[in-house]
């Protein structure tokens, strides 16, 4: 059976906090981000997983690109990151569950840090560059995938990765929700296609669709720097205990209902802020 993606009751209440709890009881989540003028996404993406929740939220860069990071973050912790061989060594601290890689990264940087992300076996959101970097030769990334794992691609990036999928959905011998099961199953982890109507599927069969048209249109979202946000927000969830598949659901879902709740005259800069608003109005 296919959901259409609402916010229930379990959801909501894995939302709140308890009153007991401290930071690393919430997780800490990784955002890596690229070099120098290109740390935006990241930061987008940061933000959100912070607002969405994430006990603690460092991003990772490159050397060249730290003061250019460090004048525009306060509650995000910030590190250097200069190769693969460090990320693999901050896998030591077993309080880093979480990561988020893509968004503003590069596509030689995702090259090298995808697979070590993926070796250290922490829930892992992989979008944008991350993605497309692999489009010539998917197979190193998929012989890393692991079940922890969420895509977000956007139907571009969804066609470098599965081109034969993408070419079936766009002659209509798939539909959308199809071609993502397939890509789930294929990939051996939960794929989220991003579009007017979002699809969500994990490698087990279960699916979730999220169409935000009528009431639940959220037309704002149509800008940029709005995926690099989702991404951040599932990895904030996923950072906090959610599941990769119950992650990319409730992700979605707020995702849209900020967007919503601010307007017209949306930027992604806005979608975070607006996240405390969504919450007061579901009663946390």
């Amino acid at each position: 059976m296919i959901q259409q993606i609402t916010l229930t009751e379990t959801r909501r209440a894995a939302l709140a906090k308890g009153v007991a709890g401290h930071k690393y009881s919430h997780g800490h989540a990784l955002v890596l981000a690229g070099g120098a003028g290109r740390g935006g996404a990241a930061r987008l993406a940061a933000r959100s997983a912070l607002r969405v929740g994430a006990g603690l939220v460092t991003l990772a860069c490159p050397q060249v690109s730290m003061a250019e990071n460090a004048a525009h973050l306060t509650a995000v912790m910030l590190t250097p990151l200069p190769d693969a061989y460090t990320l693999r060594g901050m896998f030591a601290d077993t309080r880093l569950n979480a990561l988020c890689l893509g968004p503003g990264l590069g596509l030689p940087r995702a090259l090298e840090m995808v697979p070590a992300a993926l070796w250290g076996r922490r829930a892992t959101v992989l979008d944008a560059d991350a993605l497309s970097a692999f489009e010539r030769d998917p197979a190193p990334l998929f012989n890393a995938l692991h079940d922890q794992t969420v895509l977000t691609p956007h139907p571009g990036e969804f066609r470098r990765l599965f081109p034969d999928l993408a070419a079936a959905w766009t002659a209509d011998d798939l539909t959308q929700l199809d071609a993502t099961r397939h890509a789930a199953k294929r990939a051996g982890c939960t794929v989220l296609l991003k579009g007017t109507e979002t699809t969500i599927a994990d490698p087990a069969g279960a699916a979730a669709v999220h169409d935000a048209s009528g009431e639940l249109a959220a037309p704002w979202l149509a800008t940029a720097g709005a995926g690099d946000v989702l991404a951040g927000i599932i990895a904030g969830l996923m950072a906090r205990g959610f599941a990769p598949f119950e992650a990319a659901c409730t992700g979605t879902w707020l995702h849209a209902a900020a967007a919503r709740q601010f307007g017209p005259g949306l930027i992604a800069e806005d979608l975070p802020e607006a996240l405390p608003g969504v919450f007061r109005e579901i009663g946390l």
